[in-house]
């Protein structure tokens, strides 16, 4: 897995993980707290973890093949 790769699939995972944890914050909020807000301080530090751990993993997989 070159660079270009990994940066592709960095930035996905984290796209996707920021956008799922965005909206599970906004949920949580609106459901326990009845306000409407995003802390983006979980979500930002979520994606960014995501993002770091599965591209690891899956750059491990693919040396192992």
């Amino acid at each position: 897995m070159n660079i270009k790769q990994s940066v592709v699939e960095f930035m996905t995972v984290f796209a996707v993980a920021l956008a799922t944890a965005a909206l599970v914050t906004l949920l949580w909020n609106l459901i326990g707290h009845g306000e409407i807000a995003v802390d983006w301080e979980t979500a930002f530090s979520l994606a960014i973890m995501f993002g770091i751990v599965l591209t690891w993993m899956k750059s491990q997989e693919i040396k192992e093949r």
